[in-house]
């Protein structure tokens, strides 16, 4: 499971170190794409190949599903780690999600979300939901 919270800095040439612990169980090459909320999501081979076939599952028929699908895969690539633990973020994901010099590393579970340091800290210190609330919520579903 994918968990914890790292600060990493972004170089010059977009190039980021990713953390060891989600290195170990991303693998050698994972899916990077445009994520929710103004961050990245990283994806691992096997995870991303279960996203693929719910996203298939999605009727064309439906305008959401996809606007959806097309905004998930047309900004997702292959990334490969090279030997200094780092991977190049493209440009174009690095503008959505407003990153600039600053990385936060969340592990999300079955995903690592990667968000700008400032974007992240607005996020979290500014929701509107308290973390209570959200627990309330989710215990009416059961969880």
């Amino acid at each position: 499971m994918l968990m914890g919270q790292y600060e990493h800095t972004i170089d010059a040439k977009g190039r980021v170190i990713i953390p060891a612990k989600f290195r170990e169980e991303l693998g050698e090459k994972f899916v990077l794409t445009k994520g929710l909320d103004n961050c990245l999501f990283v994806y691992s081979l096997e995870e991303w190949k279960n996203i693929e076939a719910k996203l298939k599952t999605l009727p064309l028929t439906k305008k959401d599903a996809r606007a959806f699908t097309r905004f998930f895969l047309a900004g997702a690539v292959e990334c490969e780690i090279d030997k200094q633990g780092r991977i190049l973020i493209p440009a174009n994901l690095r503008e959505h999600a407003k990153i600039e010099k600053d990385v936060i590393f969340i592990g999300v579970s079955t995903r690592v979300e990667i968000w700008s340091k400032e974007v992240w800290e607005e996020y979290s210190n500014n929701t509107d939901v308290s973390f209570e609330e959200i627990a309330e919520h989710l215990d009416d579903l059961n969880i």
